[in-house]
């Protein structure tokens, strides 16, 4: 019986090395990273409660950060728009600016060439009335006394009355040319007031449109800074979210919880594989999968080479083909709890931003036209013992 107890008790100590070493490297303080030790004297599932409920804890921070996110980017949204519609009002001002500028300088040249018709007009009307001052002289200042004692010397009352006439002919000429050069000045004079109070009615609006402009300025600078500050918390509230993400891996990966999830993969793995497989030639793929594929490959392996950036989208299509699996692209990526940048919220923010590199969209595409390079594996997780597959950067695939 001695020997029995014995060997019972070294039959638990055997199965606790044996578990540790499988899911868990012991850390220089003899703890497992990541993973509740299980002791002879420590009831095991008051520690998967224990871990459960830290798990919960977590689930909950990350639900409130994502919560905020959500807040946070609805925030930034508003702000997008209306300085879009600020940069249209700005736009619409600088135009208007740039329309009454050319109007100024369009009434500014017509100014300068009405100033100079009004002064060829004032020098014509001066030289018209020195011209008539000149013959008026010469018409009474001659040698002869005057033109009476001229036309009296011609003889002939005929003579004299043509020559009377046209004397009168010439002197209404010139009144006539005189009034009309003297109505053309007077109409230039007032064509330069008028071009004149349209120009100071111009500077006005200009004045206008330059405050105008400077405000939308200055509203623009500001909404611009404010979603400069939102982008930051956005940035912030995503780094919080992968923290939460590794902290809740972490949990995850203690001993009871990582063992039964993993049984479940595999037995949905070995049961998918005698199912029924659709030809990648059925699907037909929906407008924004490409993209939605290619921002979740960003998110899981954006730091990985190509060969395990193709993996993941390749484990995404072989979900799609395969009968246990939703038929879809969005129904593989947003089904419940199965990629964690969905559930925290990294993966919208990429679809926002179109975080995704040209490579990822590269494997999208491969990943979509049915090349796979893991098989028909349908999970990938970091690395564990005990866990086989096919090891791809910093991924296994099962």
């Amino acid at each position: 019986m001695r020997y029995l107890k014995v060997w019972k008790k070294t039959a638990v100590i055997m199965t606790i090395v044996l578990l540790t070493g499988m899911f868990g490297r012991v850390g220089s303080d003899g703890k497992i990273p990541g993973v509740l030790v299980v002791s002879a004297t420590t009831n095991t599932q008051q520690q998967i409660n224990e871990a459960e409920q830290r798990r919960q804890e977590l689930e909950n921070e990350k639900n409130q950060n994502e919560d905020e996110l959500q807040d946070l980017k609805g925030e930034q949204k508003d702000l997008k728009q209306e300085l879009d519609e600020l940069n249209k009002e700005l736009t619409r001002v600088v135009n208007n600016l740039e329309n009454l500028e050319q109007q100024i300088r369009d009434k500014e040249q017509a100014i300068a060439e009405t100033q100079a018709a009004l002064e060829e007009a004032k020098a014509t009307e001066a030289w018209q009335y020195e011209c008539m001052v000149m013959r008026a002289r010469d018409m009474y200042e001659r040698k002869e006394d005057n033109y009476l004692v001229a036309l009296l010397a011609r003889g002939s009352l005929s003579e004299i009355l043509n020559i009377a006439d046209y004397i009168e002919r010439i002197a209404a000429y010139e009144r006539n040319k005189m009034d009309e050069f003297t109505a053309n000045r007077i109409f230039v004079e007032e064509e330069e007031a008028r071009l004149q109070a349209e120009k100071v009615e111009l500077d006005n609006l200009k004045v206008q449109a330059e405050a105008e402009k400077s405000k939308v300025s200055g509203l623009i600078s500001q909404t611009s800074n404010s979603v400069a500050r939102y982008a930051d918390q956005i940035e912030e509230a995503e780094r919080r979210a992968r923290e939460y993400e590794e902290q809740i891996k972490k949990e995850e990966e203690n001993l009871e919880y990582l063992k039964k999830k993993l049984a479940e993969e595999l037995a949905l793995s070995q049961a998918a594989a005698n199912a029924k497989w659709r030809d990648i030639s059925e699907v037909t793929f929906s407008e924004g999968d490409r993209h939605l594929l290619a921002n979740l490959i960003y998110c899981e392996a954006g730091g990985e080479p190509y060969e395990g950036q193709l993996a993941v989208g390749s484990v995404v299509i072989n979900r799609v083909l395969s009968s246990k699996f939703p038929d879809t692209v969005i129904g593989v990526i947003y089904q419940n709890r199965q990629f964690s940048p969905v559930a925290s919220g990294r993966l919208e923010l990429a679809l926002g931003a179109n975080k995704a590199t040209a490579k990822c969209y590269q494997a999208a595409d491969e990943a979509m036209s049915g090349v796979t390079n893991v098989g028909n594996c349908l999970f990938f997780r970091t690395p564990v013992e005990g866990l086989t597959g096919i090891n791809i950067g910093g991924h296994v695939f099962y």
